[in-house]
C-alpha cells in the first residue's frame, strides 16, 4: 500500500524551514509521496491570509527541486474554512493510502480541540515533529491519545532554526532581507508581487531609525506578535505597540514644542515619552493602551496592561539582545508569561543598580508593586 503524507499549513509564506520538515518526513517516514496543502482559511486564525494563488505559486517554486513533493489546490479551491478531517478523509478515499499528517509537536496538545479528532486518526497517524527544541509533555500527551483515541502518534526528531512565516511577513513589511528564509525565487516573487507591505507606522519608522534600531523593532514585533493569540491580544495592537515602541529613539524633544516631558524622566527614557507623543499626536493613534504600552516599554510602571507588560518583556528578549541571562528568560517566555515579565522586571532593576545609572521613579514603583504581588 501506497504511503503518503499531507502536509498542511497556510504557508504565508513557505519558507525554508517548510522544505526541511518536507524532506526529513519523507526521509523518515519512508514516503512515496509527500502532498503540500495549503489552507484556504485556517479555522484558529483570525487574520485572512495571502490570495491562494499565491500561497500555491510560492509552494511551487519552493518545492520545483524536491522530488516525491506535490502542491495540491484541493482546499485552496474548496474554500471556505479548512478542517484537518475533511483534507485527511478526501485523500484517504482517494488514494487508499496509509496516510500520515504533519502536525508541530507543540500542536498536539490542542488536538483534542479540533474538529472531529477522531475522524482524523481513523484515516490516518499523527506525525508530530518538534520545533524551536519544544515538544510539550510527549508522554502525556502519548497516553491522552491511548486513552481517548486507542491510537498513538509518531513523534519526530526535529529542532529548526529560528524562522516563522510572521517574521518573514514582518521582515519584508521592514525592507529587511528574507532571501536567507525563502530562498531567491520566494522572495522575488514576494517582491514582485508587492506581498507584505508596509503600513503607516512602518513608513515612519524605516524614516527614523538606524539600520541595527530598525532590526530590533522588527524583532519586536515578531516576539511580541509571537504571545498575542496566547494572551487574548490584539495582533494588530501588539503589532502597532511594537512597531513604534523606539519611534522616537532618535527624534528630539526641540523639535516638537508642544510635548511635556516630565522633569524627573531620566534622559534614557525621554525617548518612550516622546514616542508616545508621536505616536498619538503625529501618527493619530488613538488607543490610550497603545500609546501606555509605548510610553512605559523602558520602565514599566505599576499595575500595568497585558499589553504594556508584553513590550517591556518583548523589547528585552528580542532575539537580537545578547547580555547574559537572556537566553534564560527566552525560556521562561515559552512558558510562563507573567513569571517571565517579573523576571524582567528584576533584570532591568539589577541592571540600572550595577550600572549605578538614575533608577526611574516608575520603575522604583514598579519593582515595588510587583514584588509585593507574588
Amino acid at each position: 500500500m501506497e504511503k503518503i503524507g499531507i502536509f498542511g499549513g497556510t504557508f504565508d509564506p513557505v519558507h525554508n524551514e517548510h522544505i526541511k520538515l518536507a524532506r526529513l518526513a519523507i526521509q523518515k517516514l519512508n514516503l512515496d509521496r509527500l502532498i503540500v496543502v495549503p489552507t484556504f482559511m485556517p479555522p484558529h486564525k483570525d487574520a485572512v491570509p495571502t490570495e491562494g494563488v499565491k500561497r500555491l505559486e510560492m509552494l511551487r517554486l519552493a518545492f520545483q527541486n524536491q522530488e516525491k513533493v506535490e502542491i495540491s489546490d484541493y482546499e485552496i479551491k474548496k474554500g471556505g474554512k479548512s478542517y484537518t478531517f475533511e483534507t485527511v478523509e478526501h485523500f484517504k478515499n482517494l488514494y487508499n493510502c496509509e496516510l500520515f499528517f504533519l502536525v508541530g509537536g507543540d500542536m498536539l496538545s490542542d488536538f483534542k480541540t479540533w474538529k472531529n479528532p477522531q475522524r482524523i486518526l481513523s484515516a490516518c497517524t499523527l506525525c508530530a515533529f518538534g520545533r524551536q527544541g519544544f515538544y510539550g509533555n510527549t508522554e502525556k500527551e502519548r497516553e491522552y491519545f491511548k486513552n481517548t483515541f486507542s491510537k498513538d502518534f509518531i513523534r519526530l526528531e526535529y529542532e529548526g532554526e529560528n524562522v516563522s512565516s510572521t517574521k518573514i511577513r514582518v521582515y519584508s513589511s521592514f525592507g529587511l532581507d528574507i532571501n536567507p528564509y525563502v530562498g531567491n525565487a520566494v522572495s522575488q516573487y514576494i517582491k514582485d508581487h508587492n506581498l507584505y507591505q508596509a503600513d503607516e507606522y512602518v513608513e515612519f519608522v524605516k524614516k527614523t531609525l538606524t539600520f541595527k534600531r530598525l532590526l530590533h523593532t522588527a524583532n519586536v514585533v515578531v516576539t511580541a506578535l509571537k504571545k498575542a493569540k496566547e494572551l487574548k491580544l490584539s495582533a494588530d495592537k501588539v503589532r502597532i505597540s511594537a512597531t513604534l515602541h523606539d519611534c522616537a529613539k532618535y527624534l528630539s524633544v526641540k523639535d516638537f514644542k508642544s510635548v511635556n516631558i516630565p522633569s524627573d524622566v531620566p534622559e534614557p527614557v525621554v525617548h518612550a515619552f516622546l514616542g508616545a507623543f508621536v505616536a498619538e499626536k503625529v501618527l493619530g493613534v488613538d488607543d490610550p493602551e497603545i500609546i501606555d504600552a509605548i510610553r512605559y516599554h523602558t520602565s514599566g510602571k505599576p499595575d500595568m496592561t497585558t499589553l504594556g507588560k508584553l513590550i517591556f518583556v518583548a523589547d528585552m528578549i528580542e532575539e537580537g539582545r545578547s547580555y547574559q541571562g537572556v537566553d534564560e528568560l527566552r525560556e521562561l517566555y515559552k512558558g510562563d508569561f507573567n513569571a517571565c515579565f517579573l523576571e524582567c522586571l528584576k533584570e532591568e532593576f539589577i541592571h540600572l543598580q550595577n550600572k549605578g545609572q538614575e533608577i526611574y521613579g516608575e520603575t522604583l514603583k514598579a519593582y515595588n508593586y510587583y514584588n509585593k504581588k507574588i
